[in-house]
């Protein structure tokens, strides 16, 4: 028996990582292979059997794994980022959030014949988005950052007020429902769920930043006593009012996100790395505990419904929210789609019904699947049209190919200019007024201070840039940027120029810089030799590979001295060349190389 438990749960861990490999390759949000993985698992071969596996730990396991995931979108949340917007999220998490609760209601009611208790209860669930699916999905369709923070902050607060909405709901029917007082009773049981949350979050939050300010916590323990404190804050909540922990931990998040003199980078990219694995593990299990039967019975009217939340009750929601913002009719039909159902609502839905069917409410089992169905169509749909739509919309932000360099020096606008040239966006970022001033005269896009200052961090437009070039001749600048950007690009989108030939032995071993990125054109090539290069006359120039003139061709071509710098393959994916350059420039490909004229 503990053979095969710990077999299960291996196969969750591994099966869970393989679907977000796969997502990745593929651009796909990863939920549509973990609900295929838990689903084949689960209902298909009866190898996975949740309930019991984990008995009755798994809904406080579910639980407390909703509230980790909660809080750490919401960590995320900074006010700054929604200038203009406050009014369209504070609708959609209001107005939005009504609409698509009675009309829901209405169409389960009318189209499936389900009891109106239970309808209530299946609107109140699809009112929630969610970070699980909706973080994905943006890092997928990468829409512009009026539509991304939108979405983001809907996503995340709609998440803890759906599930109060829906536990309001479920007290309701389960109090009576037309019961005189029992309104009156919701009421208050509405109005504690928000005074907790409220108090337990802002006091969490508080706690911890103060904790953190005084520096009580070493920095190895930052990542732990924040999960552990987000995990008490969550239980003595629900221990106060049922079901207000996850009003609390988002209200934490946030309270966090907005204070000054905090550094949460750490803590964030813990948290992200432990939300990923516990979605792609939730998101299997419960796909594991689906009535695929059940699933089939729901027949057509259970299509009807989906269609009428996806092509009815959201565009109507948004545009009606929307009204007097800011936002261009193209980012409001941008938003009108998306709008996927995650992990929250299929937790709530399996935890509600079996208490339903206990009381009789024989429709209630019917609501996990039509709960799984919407999820599954809309993750689907939304995932496979977002990101051309975004497109044709042209609300997308491009493709993130360009280079933020670090340097605004003469050897940098040179590089600069010529991947200009080439089409690719560069930023370039510089202490030296002067130097900035210059490259801007040269049509250069240019930013004047520290890259690593909390002014660049809020101030530098990184739209499209996907990554560093470190080109200062100061080593320890380069060094600074490339650690401070690295969660910002990753590890093998970030270059740093020598500033001098390594030392042989050990002594190259002592004094490299750790996290300080790939050696930019190669090891041999210092900045030094760049800037001698130019005051030798070089220029930039960019050849076409072809059939008969191939990169050995080129290399092996006599007249010149050239330090191949790029190449720009057929896609207009830039490469950079370094010590181990992992392509081979083929026909097609161009190469971009700094060029001396051999003398006579």
């Amino acid at each position: 028996m503990n053979e095969h438990a710990i077999l299960s749960l291996s196969f969750i861990l591994l099966a869970g990582m393989l679907c977000q490999w796969v997502a990745w390759r593929v651009k796909f949000p990863a939920i549509i292979f973990l609900l295929a993985a838990g689903i084949v698992a689960g209902p298909v071969t009866q190898w996975l059997n949740p309930d019991q596996l984990f008995g009755d730990l798994l809904f406080p396991f579910v639980s407390l794994a909703v509230a980790v995931i909660l809080f750490e979108g919401s960590l995320t949340l900074k006010i700054q980022n929604i200038p203009g917007l406050e009014r369209v999220i504070r609708n959609l998490i209001t107005i939005g959030a009504f609409i698509t609760w009675m009309i829901t209601t209405l169409a389960t009611r009318t189209l499936l014949d389900f009891s109106w208790s239970v309808s209530f209860l299946f609107g109140a669930l699809m009112v929630v988005t969610g970070p699980t699916v909706i973080t994905p999905l943006l890092r997928t369709v990468r829409p512009k950052e009026n539509v991304a923070s939108i979405l983001q902050w809907e996503g995340i607060l709609i998440d803890p007020l759906g599930a109060i909405l829906a536990v309001l709901v479920f007290e309701f029917i389960v109090s009576g429902g037309g019961v005189e007082g029992s309104f009156t009773a919701g009421l208050v049981v509405f109005g504690k769920m928000i005074l907790i949350g409220l108090l337990f979050g802002a006091a969490g939050g508080s706690l911890f930043g103060f904790l953190l300010k005084k520096f009580w916590i070493p920095h190895y323990l930052h990542n732990i006593f924040a999960l552990a404190l987000v995990c008490v804050v969550f239980a003595v909540s629900n221990v106060f009012e049922a079901e207000s922990g996850l009003l609390s931990v988002t209200i934490m998040g946030i309270w966090l996100a907005n204070s000054k003199g905090l550094e949460l980078d750490d803590i964030l990219d813990f948290k992200e790395s432990l939300s990923i694995l516990l979605i792609s593990m939730l998101f299997i299990i419960l796909a594991a505990r689906m009535n695929l039967d059940a699933f089939i019975d729901l027949g057509w009217p259970a299509l009807a419904v989906f269609a009428v939340i996806q092509f009815v009750i959201r565009p109507l929601s948004v545009h009606l929210c929307a009204l007097g913002s800011k936002l261009t009719m193209n980012e409001r039909h941008l938003l009108s789609w998306i709008a996927p159902r995650g992990i929250v609502a299929a937790a709530i839905s399996a935890l509600f019904a079996i208490r339903l069917e206990y009381l009789g409410y024989q429709d209630a089992s019917r609501m996990v699947p039509l709960t799984f169905l919407i999820i599954i169509g809309t993750v689907l749909l939304q995932s496979t049209t977002a990101g051309p739509l975004a497109r044709f919309l042209k609300v997308a932000e491009p493709e993130n190919k360009g280079f933020l360099i670090v340097g605004a020096n003469a050897v940098a606008q040179l590089i600069a200019e010529e991947l200009k040239k080439n089409g690719i966006r560069t930023l370039m970022t510089d202490q030296n007024w002067s130097s900035v001033t210059e490259a801007k005269l040269k049509g250069l896009a240019a930013y004047w201070g520290n890259p690593v200052s909390e002014h660049a961090e809020r101030n530098l437009n990184l739209m499209g840039i996907g990554n560093l070039l470190a080109l200062s001749p100061q080593v320890e600048l380069n060094a600074l940027a490339a650690q401070y950007y690295r969660l910002e690009f990753a590890p093998s989108s970030i270059f740093t120029i020598r500033n001098a030939q390594p030392t042989a032995g050990t002594a190259e071993t002592k004094t490299a810089f750790k996290y300080s990125g790939r050696v930019l054109f190669g090891e041999s090539v210092t900045f030094q030799d760049l800037e001698h290069l130019l005051h030798q006359g070089a220029e930039m120039k960019t050849t076409l590979l072809t059939e008969e003139f191939s990169y050995e061709d080129y290399r092996d071509q006599q007249g010149d001295t050239r330090n191949s710098l790029f190449a720009i393959d057929p896609n207009a994916a830039v490469h950079v060349f370094t010590d181990q350059p992992d392509f081979v420039p083929k026909a097609g490909w161009k190469i971009i190389a700094l060029a001396v004229k051999k003398a006579a």
